[in-house]
């Protein structure tokens, strides 16, 4: 799937604790991030009496300047954040991670995710005199637990306490950094929905959205974080501990299929190895189909194409290529700007294709805008067949948990049969993976339970009135 056609990446953390080089590290690891968010982002790092920031709008060299990472060097604690804005306009103030500045304390916060009770929290607190600087939910967390805290020095256990009530108050999915001056606290919302990732680097722990951005610093990955699961940091050590014992894991199964990068892993398991696995399956669903070769939609879906091929026995060619220098900052949105930034991105290559049936291996289908130019381009390019396999089930739902699909309108499969898609993309056929299939292989590599929502409707955490379409369309236009 491209990236102009549907879903957005959500964002990316990273988080180290005692590093002399904290803020390198983080710039570092958040270049691997980089696909979970562009636009904007940012770091605060602890002096361990103060806190300090710096962000910006855009890719990370154009976000933050030698200057401003220069002026964080010396701090030996970080947090940074990448983002894409599922809630909250794409402006400089709603990039994070945000800092906050009191007489009682300074206070940093990133957050990957979305909270489904966040309107209705706003509200409250708005009530009750607070005053918001931004239009993310994002920025509740910070007024809760403001709120939340009583005068005079606080405790170790004092704190941990105030946090787990305020984590109790917010729903919806969430991967939370919270920095102090002398800690860092780290949490997973009750499902698990968005990924966190526990690390070590010369000594000191750090955490990622994704494994890939230890490999990137050179840390070791010691284990995914739980479902529920509250980690402090602190110059003592580590402590942990759960906000809740009441989880249900339903980890975002695009994470699997479609955001995370190859190379990261999810409980010791390659993504490129389930990815691979899909694509196996998949094959077991096109079995009555003839074709010379399968081609994957670069880059998310090679490895799917590969387990395809070797399933199959078809052999897999490199039939599409991708222009890896199309800018992202003058695309606007619009079905017309979305099917010229396709054109640019992918190109069939006519000595591979021309003259042969072809099988194209795709991770998912949204608007259906990419599917219908790879089509359109392979049988102008001579393809005698051109025949769509996806390696996720129809994608029919919007998501509430932090990836920018949101109404039914944006999402071909809500209101088109596989035959009627199949049509408009002008393919010979089109077959999806199925869900109990999909579940399957998850399940084959340990896994302990995905959110299928997008696929079947069924949402693990209940949808508030707050954040449904119409509300969101509210949000954008300043309301």
């Amino acid at each position: 799937m491209d990236e102009f056609d549907g879903l957005k990446e959500e964002c990316g953390l990273f988080g180290i604790w005692g590093h002399p080089e904290a803020s390198e590290l983080t710039y570092i690891a958040m270049h691997s991030l980089q696909h979970r968010g562009q636009q904007g982002a940012g770091i605060v790092s602890s002096s361990g009496d103060y806190l300090f920031g710096a962000r910006g709008m855009g890719l990370l060299t154009e976000a933050l300047s030698k200057e401003q990472l220069d002026s964080l060097k010396p701090f030996p604690h970080a947090i940074g954040h990448t983002r894409y804005a599922s809630s909250g306009g794409s402006e400089l103030s709603n990039v994070q991670p945000f800092l906050f500045k009191s007489h009682k304390g300074d206070l940093a916060l990133a957050h990957n995710g979305n909270l489904v009770n966040a309107m209705n929290l706003r509200r409250a607190l708005e009530d009750q005199g607070a005053i918001f600087q931004t239009t993310s939910d994002s920025e509740v967390l910070a007024h809760l637990l403001r709120r939340e805290r009583g005068g005079g020095e606080e405790s170790f256990e004092g704190r941990k306490k105030r946090i787990k009530k305020v984590l109790k108050q917010v729903k919806g999915a969430f991967a939370f950094m919270i920095m102090h001056q002398d800690s860092l606290t780290v949490a997973l919302d009750d499902h698990g929905v968005r990924p966190l990732m526990l690390g070590k680097k010369d000594g000191s722990y750090c955490v990622a959205s994704e494994t890939c951005a230890f490999t990137a610093i050179g840390a070791e990955y010691i284990r995914d974080i739980e479902a529920g699961e509250m980690i402090t940091i602190t110059d003592e050590g580590i402590d942990f501990d759960h906000y809740t014992d009441t989880t249900s894991p339903h980890m975002c199964s695009m994470e699997y299929i479609y955001f995370a990068r190859a190379d990261s892993e999810f409980r010791r398991t390659s993504t490129y190895r389930i990815r691979k696995e899909l694509g196996r399956s998949l094959a077991e669903e096109m079995q009555g189909i003839d074709a010379d070769i399968v081609i994957g939609v670069p880059d998310s879906s090679l490895a799917a194409a590969h387990g395809f091929s070797e399933a199959s026995g078809i052999k897999q060619e490199q039939g599409l290529l991708k222009n890896r220098y199309v800018g992202r900052t003058f695309i606007t949105p619009g079905q017309e700007a979305r099917e010229r930034a396709v054109r640019m991105k992918l190109s069939p290559v006519r000595d591979i294709v021309e003259g042969r049936r072809v099988i194209v291996i795709d991770d998912s289908i949204v608007r259906g805008t990419t599917s219908r130019f790879i089509v359109k381009a392979l049988k102008k390019a001579g393809a005698k067949e051109v025949h769509m396999g996806v390696s996720s089930p129809p994608l029919k739902n919007p998501c509430y948990y932090g990836i920018d699909v949101s109404t039914h309108a944006e999402i071909i499969a809500s209101t088109k049969s596989p035959e009627e898609i199949r049509d408009e993309i002008g393919a010979d056929s089109l077959t999806y993976l199925s869900v109990d299939k999909m579940h399957d292989v998850y399940h084959s590599f340990g896994s302990k339970g995905q959110c299928d929502a997008c696929f079947t409707g069924n949402y693990p955490i209940d949808i508030e009135e707050a954040i449904l379409p119409q509300e969101k369309d509210l949000k954008q236009k300043g309301v």
